[in-house]
């Protein structure tokens, strides 16, 4: 496929109407180009992962919605804290206690804060399509040159100088290109569900994430307070503990794990679940390459690391900023090459990896928080770091020299983030 048989032509197509198509969508535009961003569902349209981290407030100043964000009904996150298998709580982590950068965030809708991106980027000079499914990425040789996709009632073939995956999950490049490869260590899943009426802190707490651990801390719970008294719950454990081999199905398992949870359970005791538990798998995964002629990955499409500290919506619209970026600078250079377009992946990889090994730990039986601090208190900042967000162009070293003396912290399992990191350097 050439260039010349394509029937329009943009300068960049997003493909991905989540917070990483619309943060990349909306700089690129921002610096003048011809952008084309291209949605498969119809907004409002409902995710999980609705817990923000404040480092993504930087991101959405960029893109002008910081004053929407501080005017909306969504409540406000000022920690987090950690509730043991015996239900005692850690002291909350308040993101405040850096010192600096941003102390405050949001527990978001997605449908809602989702839609908020997509349009905010019209706004900004895309033009976006809802109901528009791409079906492929065309190349030219080993150059991505556009898209094949169903719009506006018609499949057509759309002409671009760079192509952005931003399809999350779904993962559309890496698929296509079978780059995909998955973390072994981090083999999770899912339960969760809404309820109304669950009892939370006051004040300053109110809308803190709390993540409880069952008994026998074989799995853990997300406690995210949403707006109209709603709260997301939901419980993470290996695939081989939550889902293979128990009886009964989603609904069924989610109860018994709440019964075995004695930090969440008098939280629940006048609280009414308003719909039927549903399973996500939520294996951790990076791609083999981020970056090729005249492509790139952002957000979920690049990679996915287990929920436990909120990462998601930060990583994806971080990543995405960092890919708009580089696309301004590489189309403002006329080189579209695979080298240019992941200039910025060794620093993302670095981030990421600061995120991977505290979740490690997490998981691992003879941690604790409490513990760990209790022993190395001069770390305290640097957790507090971590759960801000505070990860990119950091050095972790002493703090993960200290926490690996006293937890056995596997390989960072995904050798395709080696790889990655090796290749674009």
């Amino acid at each position: 496929m050439t260039t010349a048989q394509l029937q329009d032509a943009y300068d960049v197509i997003v493909v991905g109407g989540g917070p990483a198509g619309s943060t990349a969508s909306t700089l690129i535009a921002d610096a003048g180009h011809s952008v084309l961003q291209l949605e498969r569902e119809i907004f409002p349209r409902f995710k999980i992962g609705e817990s923000l981290i404040p480092e993504t407030v930087g991101v959405l100043r960029r893109l002008g919605l910081e004053e929407k964000m501080q005017r909306s009904e969504y409540p406000q996150k000022h920690s987090v804290q950690f509730y043991s298998g015996t239900g005692r709580a850690s002291a909350p982590f308040y993101f405040h206690e850096t010192g600096e950068g941003e102390s405050q965030t949001w527990q978001v809708l997605r449908s809602t804060f989702d839609q908020l991106l997509f349009t905010n980027g019209q706004e900004h000079g895309v033009t976006g399509r809802q109901n528009a499914s791409v079906k492929e990425i065309l190349f030219d040789g080993d150059r991505a040159v556009g898209v094949r996709a169903f719009v506006d009632g018609e499949t057509r073939d759309i002409a671009s100088r760079v192509v952005v995956d931003a399809t999350g999950q779904h993962a559309l490049l890496s698929r296509q290109l079978k780059l995909r490869t998955v973390d072994p260590n981090l083999r999770q899943a899912a339960i969760f569900a809404h309820f109304k009426g669950a009892l939370r802190d006051e004040g300053i707490d109110e809308g803190a994430t709390l993540i409880l651990q069952t008994r026998d801390q074989k799995s853990w719970f997300w406690f995210i307070p949403l707006p109209d008294n709603v709260v997301s719950i939901g419980v993470v454990g290996a695939v081989t503990d939550l889902i293979k081999g128990r009886k009964g199905g989603p609904q069924a398992i989610f109860e018994e794990e709440l019964a075995a949870c004695p930090g969440l359970t008098p939280r629940l005791e006048n609280a009414s679940q308003l719909e039927e538990a549903k399973v996500l798998n939520e294996f951790s995964y990076m791609t083999k390459q981020g970056a090729g002629d005249g492509w790139v990955m952002a957000g979920d499409a690049f990679g996915f690391l287990d929920p436990m500290y909120s990462t998601g919506v930060l990583l994806a619209m971080r990543s995405a900023e960092m890919v708009g970026d580089t696309v301004v600078e590489a189309l403002a250079k006329n080189d579209t090459s695979q080298t240019q377009l992941g200039a910025f992946q060794p620093r993302l990889l670095a981030g990421m990896s600061a995120f991977r090994k505290l979740v490690y730990a997490f998981y691992r039986p003879e941690f604790s928080f409490g513990g760990f601090l209790k022993q190395f208190p001069e770390h305290r900042q640097s957790v507090v770091r971590i759960l801000v967000g505070d990860v990119f162009d950091r050095d972790f070293s002493a703090f993960y020299r200290d926490l690996t003396s006293v937890v056995d912290l596997p390989d960072e399992g995904d050798q395709a983030g080696t790889e990655l990191a090796a290749s674009a350097a």
